[in-house]
């Protein structure tokens, strides 16, 4: 035995202990306020604190008994446990790699079956108040996994908790909480009024594989881009939230990622140890625990209500460590318009005041960053004002999709911008519930097996229509050129159908202002009103019993009876 150890086994387990978490304490707290959206900039800090969190978990399985012994309670064990899937869950936000987000989910699971502050959380408000942190921490891991279920249970947690502690801490506020609760409640509402059947994620399952999609001539463009980085900001007065992202960035985030395999996670998936918690090897920040099957998700940068500088910051910091290969798409929802400035078109709020002040968007703050490939997605009421981006770039064309100026009326008048989110953005994530939602229906009143049969047939009419596309010789570089990238084809596709139904919905017949833009234009043989747009979208709305919503053309009426005449 070495003289080191020697002196290290003759201090004491506790003392030994309690100096590794306050060692782990002060490097978490250097952490937790740094930003997300840097690339690689402090992975360094993040690997010593995983280090230093995998001793003290490490330390604690070990020694359990004399720690218990020298006082260590469950709550503290928690603690340590509930960092640790904070630490996950920041470096999902930072990398978007599933497979941590997976990895915090395992330990707030395992804190949630061990009742880790179950002792004396009605005896010490700090415990009480440690526990209604590590539930909405959980919910919002459940959130994004889409662990409805789990979702469920913790918010019923939750209500019968604020409820106890209201009675119990009489002297304490507990305000904040019911506004929480308040918060998940509306959210689930809005996010459940239709049966998420298809994930919004990318699947191997349902979307084609990357491998088979087909190429853009080489004469179109010689060079293909990846999605590698995205920023979604969004600022809505009393939109529907969680936290700090609303429900638009919640779809859009997971419009953006690869939906997991399962079979990765079912492999590998931890078993809780005696201890009560996965195991120390489990702790890791590494690239051991990546799925294989699956390639990286693009990076993500979620900004809830920012100031223009910071979003402007945000947008230079990414651009400058965006790769070669790279695109940056940039989702920017709000709601309104606000006086532009000299020489300027027209801007957008990211603040409640919209008098051009200090936190407006005009279309000139992108151009620094056009020296970059962009892709642009506004969804705004003044979105058009930022076509004049175009021809205005600094090194690189733009690619925009911009939403209508108005919102056309629905059949039912149950969606409106708070309640369900933006009409435009559920079309780009989600375009069936959003096609169905514009019909006026909710999850509620729709067979299934219609819904599903309307699936597969906008699911094989997509990848037609992105078949046609890719083989047009007409295409313009700048969407040749991302063609390839899954996710973006995925989102220009779903825009073209957007386009398809709002130029065929009879409230929006003829008007321009209730159809979406894309810049730069799509070549006019996939443009609507082509034959074969209004023929998928009469057999879509044929299948809902529809049709009356839309103006379609006698010709594709004739064809329709015949198709059912043949049945």
């Amino acid at each position: 035995m070495s003289q080191q150890q020697q002196q290290n086994s003759n201090i004491p387990v506790s003392e030994v202990f309690w100096t590794l978490a306050d060692k782990a304490d002060k490097k978490f707290s250097n952490i937790r306020d740094l930003p997300y959206y840097q690339r690689s900039r402090h992975d360094t800090y993040f690997y010593k604190v995983f280090k230093v969190y995998t001793q003290l978990w490490k330390f604690q399985q070990e020694n359990r008994q004399k720690l218990v012994e020298a006082g260590l309670k469950r709550w503290e064990i928690g603690d340590i446990a509930s960092r640790i899937g904070q630490l996950y869950f920041g470096q999902y936000m930072r990398t978007s790699e599933a497979n941590y987000l997976s990895e915090s989910y395992i330990f707030y699971e395992a804190i949630l079956t061990r009742e880790y502050f179950k002792e004396g959380l009605f005896q010490d408000v700090n415990i009480a108040n440690k526990q209604l942190r590590f539930l909405a921490r959980f919910l919002m891991v459940c959130l994004v996994l889409n662990r409805r279920e789990m979702v469920q249970q913790l918010v019923n947690q939750l209500k019968v908790l604020v409820d106890e502690c209201k009675r119990t801490f009489q002297e304490s506020d507990f305000k904040e909480w019911k506004l929480v609760l308040q918060e998940i409640v509306k959210f689930l509402k809005a996010d459940t009024a239709f049966i998420n059947i298809r994930p919004l994620r990318y699947s191997l399952v349902l979307d084609p594989h990357p491998d088979t999609l087909p190429h853009v001539a080489a004469a179109i463009t010689k060079r293909s881009l990846k999605l590698r980085d995205a920023v979604l900001s969004s600022f809505h007065p009393n939109e529907v939230k969680f936290s700090d992202i609303t429900l638009d960035t919640f779809r859009m985030l997971q419009c953006l990622e690869w939906e997991p395999s399962g079979s990765f996670y079912q492999s590998t998936g931890s078993k809780l140890g005696q201890n009560g918690a996965t195991g120390a090897s489990r702790i890791s920040y590494s690239q051991e625990i990546a799925d294989p099957t699956l390639p990286a998700n693009p990076r993500k940068a979620v900004l809830y209500r920012p100031s223009l500088t910071h979003f402007v910051a945000v947008l230079a910091t990414i651009c400058e460590e965006l790769p070669s290969d790279g695109i940056l798409l940039v989702y920017l929802s709000a709601s309104g318009s606000c006086t532009a400035a000299k020489n300027e078109s027209g801007c957008i709020p990211l603040g409640p005041r919209g008098d051009g002040g200090p936190n407006c968007v005009y279309p000139s703050d992108f151009l620094p960053f056009t020296r970059r490939p962009l892709l642009l997605v506004i969804d705004n009421d003044n979105s058009k004002a930022f076509k004049v981006i175009s021809g205005a770039e600094k090194g690189e064309s733009i690619a925009m999709l911009l939403s209508p100026s108005c919102s056309p009326s629905i059949a039912s008048d149950s969606s409106s911008h708070i309640s369900n989110g933006s009409i435009f953005t559920m079309f780009l994530t989600a375009p069936l519930q959003a096609f169905c939602l514009l019909l006026g229906f909710s999850g509620t009143d729709i067979d299934l097996d219609k819904y599903n049969n309307a699936e597969m047939l906008l699911s094989s009419s997509l990848n037609n229509w992105g078949a046609v596309l890719a083989t047009t010789d007409t295409l313009n570089p700048v969407w040749g050129q991302v063609l390839g990238d899954p996710f973006i084809r995925r989102i220009l596709l779903r825009f073209m159908f957007c386009e398809a139904v709002l130029t065929l919905y009879t409230p929006a017949q003829d008007k321009s202002e209730f159809l979406p833009t894309c810049v730069p234009s799509l070549p006019t043989p996939v443009l609507p009103p082509n034959y074969s747009y209004q023929n998928v979208i009469l057999q879509l709305a044929g299948i809902f019993g529809a049709t009356k919503y839309f103006v379609f053309s006698e010709d594709d009426l004739a064809d329709k009876t015949q198709t059912n005449l043949e049945l």
